[in-house]
């Protein structure tokens, strides 16, 4: 859910007047648009992998400026971690792409959103689907054991313009094998299927044609989708989101959420290029 540089010339703002601080413990740039970072985790912070928590900067006359991110950390990490693009002259992102180690954001502990296990039914495949730094909120689900408990395939199609853009979730699904807490689950459930739609890939195009002209099922060796057995969680644009929506229905699923778990969610609170 997140779209994510501090402009040299701002000053940093002084670590006394940041409300609900936490403080920067990693910062990676995967590429000139796209980075990631860690923080400290509030001791009291309680939150179901997939949900976001707002963030942000002090901006002009001392008035926080925040935005909606998806917390890409699994729920048991002791560190939270969010994945961001950089948006030149956006009011957020036009900053805190310069942040570092050490330095300090500003996190609002009350963690929410929809692409959450309790509000599917059960079924026996979910999908996440997502474009772009929408992988966030999937980072967080595709670490967490719950969902190899409740699903016997998982499939993260991600899409992407550039072959670099897809690097972050290559690593995380590749480092997800090796992994002391979930790694024997992974190895036989996790189907990754990542495209991308302007440089050439050995896999290509989007995520709604994929679905639609059944190639995705052709090449993972799976059935077309049918709200018997298929769950799915959406996160991207708004415009995405609605296509896919709309592919989704037509394969019999229904829109659920939170009070009124069905077939699929979608996540209406990703953030877009403006941050």
């Amino acid at each position: 859910m997140t779209e994510l540089t501090i402009l040299n010339d701002i000053p940093a703002t002084p670590v006394k007047t940041l409300p609900d601080a936490q403080t920067v413990t990693a910062v990676h740039h995967w590429t000139d648009r796209l980075f990631s970072f860690r923080v400290t985790r509030p001791k009291s912070l309680r939150f179901r992998s997939g949900e976001f928590v707002m963030i942000g900067l002090m901006g002009d006359n001392d008035k926080p400026l925040l935005r909606a991110y998806s917390i890409a950390s699994p729920s048991w990490d002791e560190e939270l971690e969010f994945y961001s693009i950089k948006v030149p002259d956006g009011p957020l992102t036009s900053r805190l792409q310069h942040i570092k180690v050490g330095d300090q954001i500003i996190l609002r502990p009350k963690p929410v959103g929809t692409l959450v296990h309790d509000a599917l039914l059960p079924g026996d495949r979910c999908w996440f689907l997502a474009t772009g730094t929408g992988i966030a909120p999937f980072a967080s689900l595709m670490r967490d054991p719950e969902t190899y408990e409740k699903y016997d395939t998982v499939i993260m199609m991600h899409t992407c313009r550039e072959v670099a853009e897809l690097e972050y979730g290559r690593q995380l699904v590749a480092n997800l094998h090796d992994d002391p807490l979930i790694g024997d689950l992974v190895a036989d459930k996790l189907r990754y299927y990542p495209t991308t739609t302007r440089e050439a890939s050995p896999l290509m195009g989007r995520i709604t044609d994929n679905l639609l002209n059944g190639k995705v099922f052709a090449d993972l060796g799976l059935p077309p989708m049918d709200a018997e057995h298929d769950r799915a969680m959406v996160c991207g644009s708004l415009a995405f989101n609605h296509d896919v929506k709309a592919v989704l229905e037509k394969f019999g699923l229904r829109e659920g959420a939170n009070s009124e778990p069905l077939e699929y969610v979608v996540e209406k609170a990703f953030v877009g290029d403006g941050i």
